[in-house]
């Protein structure tokens, strides 16, 4: 008689719990879906923002007053450094794609590829700042003409976007280290997302860079 009536009060227990497991893979997917059309939008918005600037550059250039700056020698290594730092973060999140979708941290592949690209990136931020010095010591500075105006305004949002990957990029790398902590698989590759796009961006501003001003 008890174990007839235990059979039902056991299937009901495992139908409530697949059924809890079943809401919480639903809900993790809709969030993921939710962080990554956030993204999206956001460099959207960045996109529109840089191309309201490239326009404006465009417009001004006709002036009278548009005269031409030799660009400091530090930004080529300064871009290939970007360049690098994208491929490195590249390799870290193919090594978590034979993972399940909640990967444990204490994968020390990525973890060491992520490290890596927080140091580049740390790097191209210091090459920027010794480029608006060398720039300095030439006495060129925000105001003193509209080509070097544009030269500061546009690397210097860029370099405010740069530090918010890098923002994540570090909580990415604590989540990694801290092997007791679970990582979603979706913020490593919306980072990555963010950080290839702040590189394919910046070519474009050094290009821009390069043949307007």
């Amino acid at each position: 008689m008890s174990s007839t009536i235990a059979t039902p009060v056991n299937s009901q227990a495992g139908a409530l719990h697949q059924a809890k497991r079943n809401s919480a893979v639903l809900a993790a997917r809709q969030a993921d879906r939710a962080s990554r059309s956030g993204v999206w939008v956001g460099l959207f918005a960045m996109t529109m923002s840089f191309a309201a600037f490239s326009s404006a550059l465009f417009v001004r250039e006709g002036t009278m007053d548009w005269t031409h700056l030799v660009l400091p020698p530090v930004l080529y290594l300064n871009t290939l450094i970007l360049l690098a730092s994208s491929a490195t973060l590249e390799v870290a999140r193919r090594s978590m794609t034979a993972s399940s979708p909640l990967a444990s941290p204490d994968s020390g592949r990525a973890r060491t590829w992520v490290f890596l690209t927080l140091l580049l990136g740390l790097a191209f931020c210091v090459g920027q700042l010794a480029a608006w010095r060398d720039l300095r010591a030439q006495g060129i500075y925000l105001a003193t003409n509209p080509n070097s105006s544009f030269f500061y305004l546009l690397t210097f949002i860029h370099a405010l976007h740069v530090f918010a990957g890098l923002a994540a990029l570090v909580c990415l790398a604590g989540r990694l280290t801290a092997g007791h902590s679970v990582l979603r698989r979706t913020f490593f590759e919306n980072t990555a997302i963010y950080w290839h796009f702040m590189a394919v961006l910046w070519v474009y501003l050094f290009l821009l860079c390069r043949m307007k001003l």
